[in-house]
């Protein structure tokens, strides 16, 4: 019996985007291949990441990051477009898994960024596989656009959050599967399991020197890696990304109100935020339950029908 065919589409969410990794076991384990994929930002990354065959590869690495890890990867710049060059962690990236031309992977894949100043979107079908993922993680205030062949690009999510529009024609699986990673609050998800647990870094009083020093220097961004349970004031850059998010968040709306999605698969925009990328394992797993619940729910309404 041949497997039901999966196109897929994987939202924009930042380090939410880690959950697509386990909507990714999930669809493979209840026995459905992923023929397509269409992805925005994180989910650019991770659609393009599986699309290369080293998905297991690229999942071990970031679940052995802790935040101290991720921000070591950060390389940091004083820049009124972004506070994050991004040529650390993708030179991390094409050690681990080598780069590609798109239009060589196996399974179709597209993702989309957004061109400055003339605001278009702008839709990668071939070319260098880091390129566009570089292209389309661009997140404004976070990371500096890229720059390819001349032009700028930001991250795809600022246009098309949830790219139902984008996937491919020549390779369209039986069904639909699109994961949001700005939904509602209803959504989120509570790990109970110790396993499931992050194990936070050392304080800093024990960071080494150079680390101490870029903590002082960066400290209103090391802020955005903390997670405090404390209410306060929101700063400047995490105004910019809850405004980001909130975008993100109507947009996908308005997305999946024009489209017809076979299964979606909702994580809560409060789930994580934006650069809480040691909680890789805490959102896959999450992103597995979600998708493995949400495929039980479609079989079973599609036995009825």
């Amino acid at each position: 019996m041949s497997k039901k065919t999966v196109s897929l589409v994987l939202s924009s969410g930042g380090a939410r985007g880690m959950a697509h990794i386990g909507a990714i076991e999930a669809l493979e384990e209840s026995g459905y291949e992923i023929v397509s994929i269409a992805g925005s930002s994180a989910g650019a990354l991770i659609g393009g990441m599986y699309a290369t065959g080293k998905l297991p590869k690229f999942k071990d690495w970031i679940c052995n990051l802790d935040k101290i890890d991720v921000f070591s990867l950060m390389d940091f710049t004083i820049s009124s477009r972004g506070f994050i060059k991004g040529d650390k962690v993708f030179g991390e990236l094409k050690k681990l898994i080598a780069d590609c031309q798109i239009e060589d992977l196996n399974i179709p894949f597209v993702c989309t960024a957004v061109e400055i100043p003339s605001g278009k979107e702008h839709v990668f079908r071939k070319g260098s596989l880091y390129a566009a993922i570089r292209a389309s993680v661009s997140i404004p205030t976070v990371l500096t656009p890229a720059k390819i062949h001349g032009k700028e690009y930001i991250d795809g999510g600022i246009l098309n959050p949830i790219p139902l529009s984008l996937l491919p024609k020549e390779k369209r699986g039986e069904i639909v599967l699109a994961v949001d990673l700005n939904g509602p609050k209803e959504a989120f998800v509570n790990l109970i399991e110790e396993k499931d647990k992050i194990i936070l870094p050392p304080t800093i009083s024990k960071l080494p020197n150079w680390m101490i020093d870029y903590q002082k220097k960066f400290s209103t961004y090391f802020s955005i890696l903390e997670k405090d349970e404390k209410p306060k004031g929101m700063g400047f850059i995490d105004l910019m990304n809850y405004s980001f998010d909130i975008l993100q968040d109507k947009f996908s709306e308005l997305v999946l109100e024009k489209h017809q999605v076979d299964i979606i698969v909702e994580i809560s925009r409060t789930q994580a935020k934006t650069l809480e990328f040691h909680r890789a394992s805490e959102m896959i797993e999450i992103g597995k339950q979600k998708t493995l619940k949400a495929i039980a729910q479609f079989e079973n309404e599609s036995q009825k029908t």
